[in-house]
């Protein structure tokens, strides 16, 4: 792929659109592509993030270790080109809260954390961008998590007991 495919990859992906064209030039020069066969494991829950991924082709499987949580609904999905894994892992010290395995022959784009924070340092304008998509995003977290709040204590009221 070349330096313009790369960009335009990375222009799909809904955060880092929010980037613009120059920084994510920066970044598409400073990533790494690599392949990956069917079946290998990218990263595994509970390891040390240090970086995100962008899937450039292929599909990914993302599921959970623990087998009783792997068959609740919501705790696998699959992951295909333009898809951003691990985008907490670009701005802090995280841990992977699933397990990413190529479910075809894929390839993805790494993007350490050290260097896209590097590269918004230099253009503060797109870490604000990037700030406020994420406290909107956390607000919005936080929300539904006050109405499953209210679920809950309505459950747990004296009322409904009966």
């Amino acid at each position: 792929m070349s330096i313009e495919d790369d960009i335009a990859l990375l222009d799909r992906v809904p955060l880092l659109r929010l980037l613009g064209k120059d920084v994510l030039r920066v970044i598409a020069i400073s990533a790494e592509t690599r392949p990956l066969n069917e079946g290998e494991i990218l990263f595994r829950e509970g390891q040390f993030a240090e970086a995100g991924y962008v899937v450039v082709r292929g599909r990914l499987g993302l599921t959970r270790e623990d087998p009783a949580l792997a068959r609740r609904p919501g705790q696998s999905a699959e992951a295909g080109p333009g898809s951003l894994l691990g985008e907490m892992a670009l701005i802090t010290e995280t841990k992977r809260p699933a397990t990413a395995t190529a479910l075809e022959p894929s390839a993805i784009m790494r993007i350490p954390r050290v260097i896209f924070l590097r590269t918004i340092e230099g253009y503060p304008d797109a870490a604000i961008r990037i700030g406020r998509e994420l406290s909107e995003r956390l607000s919005d977290t936080l929300g539904e998590l006050d109405g499953v709040r209210v679920k809950i204590e309505a459950l747990d009221s004296p009322s409904s007991r009966r």
